[in-house]
């Protein structure tokens, strides 16, 4: 497996300013890419992407920079179309995170909770409550500890079991959920 090409945040404005900037799909949850996304973007969310990346290659023939929070559900979405055959894909080095500290411009919608904060806010409040409820019924305790399991397992392998059922709750769905859609958009150019 190689190692993906990187596209730094400056090189990246330097081509939106030029006007030759590259498809950009950001792979986040709709929730996610509706808080705060780059202008022209478009959300194709990682699961989605993973389905139908077949389907995908055809309407995604030129340059392609694949954006996420920090780059490690860009890098799953360059494998994905990479064994689909697409070239010429690039990841947004650092992801929104980079992109936004840089001070690259972005569009902002209703605020929500990224998936990584949710992931520790749920972990967190599992393990709190597992603990107290252990000291009357010390079983329980043994919760905290696969929690604790279940996030050294995410660690070591870069996936997230408790973040993927998490991108699934209503509150991180959001517009172009569904396949037709995101091709709709990507055909007409409504990033």
């Amino acid at each position: 497996m190689s190692t993906p090409t990187k596209l730094d945040v400056a090189q990246l404005r330097r081509q939106v300013a030029s006007g030759a900037c590259p498809r950009l799909i950001d792979v986040r949850t709709p929730g996610e890419f509706e808080t705060v996304h780059i202008p022209g973007s478009y959300n194709v969310p990682l699961d989605l992407l993973r389905e139908h990346r077949d389907e995908l290659r055809a309407h995604l023939d030129e340059q392609v920079v694949l954006i996420c929070r920090t780059g490690r559900r860009a890098v799953e979405a360059e494998q994905a179309l990479a064994a689909a055959g697409l070239p010429n894909l690039r990841l947004l080095d650092g992801g929104m995170v980079a992109w936004q500290a840089a001070g690259g411009e972005v569009r902002h919608g209703a605020p929500r909770w990224d998936l990584e904060r949710q992931v520790r806010l749920v972990a967190g409040a599992i393990v709190l409550t597992a603990v107290l409820v252990g000291v009357l019924v010390p079983p329980v305790t043994w919760l905290a500890g696969l929690v604790g399991a279940g996030l050294v397992v995410a660690s070591l392998t870069n996936t997230c079991l408790m973040g993927m059922l998490l991108a699934k709750l209503p509150c991180n769905r959001g517009p172009r959920t569904t396949f037709t859609a995101v091709v709709a958009a990507l055909s007409d150019g409504s990033g």
